[in-house]
């Protein structure tokens, strides 16, 4: 009786621990910023910080070639129209070796404030995984996921949450 009995339990645990060993993992997410090289940290610390981003040094980093790209409701990943947008920016970013970028990624209003954090991060990881793919070092590129803090458009209809949801990418 002893025999089954340890038999049973024997078998409920490797049930139990093959189905915990299948369960998917939990994603890193983080609205931090990826560490940067010592060097640039430096560099950082000693030049002055401005509170706020301007919508003067926004429409400079557009002038200087990086673009904007727009996402799917609810979605991540790089849509087949920002395609040769990202290629773009790859180019630029070649002929550009010493510029460093910041990818900002960002939401709609709708959802929480922690989903679209996370939402906003891994819209901004999926670029920087498609610009490294390309041939960008990864050093040269931080992210940060504002969420649905920096809205472009601030009306409730399709067409101002689709220009909401995107990654922006700032020349640092």
């Amino acid at each position: 009786m002893k025999n089954k009995r340890e038999l049973f339990f024997a078998l409920i645990l490797m049930v139990a621990v093959l189905a915990l060993w299948g369960c998917p993992k939990k994603a890193d997410v983080s609205a931090i910023p990826e560490e940067q090289p010592a060097n640039v940290q430096e560099e950082q610390k000693s030049a002055p910080q401005p509170e706020k981003e301007t919508a003067k040094e926004r429409a400079a980093a557009k002038a200087e070639g990086l673009e904007t790209i727009y996402f799917d409701f609810d979605r991540a990943f790089i849509r087949d129209d920002a395609r040769s947008v990202m290629k773009a920016n790859a180019e630029w970013l070649k002929a550009n070796p010493k510029v460093q970028i910041k990818i900002e990624g960002n939401c709609d209003e709708r959802g929480t404030i922690e989903y679209n954090q996370a939402l906003g991060q891994r819209r901004a990881a999926s670029a920087k995984k498609y610009l490294t793919d390309l041939g960008i070092s990864a050093k040269r590129i931080s992210l940060i996921s504002y969420g649905k803090e920096k809205p472009v458009c601030s009306q409730s209809s399709e067409d101002c949450w689709q220009k909401n949801r995107r990654d922006d990418f700032v020349a640092e």
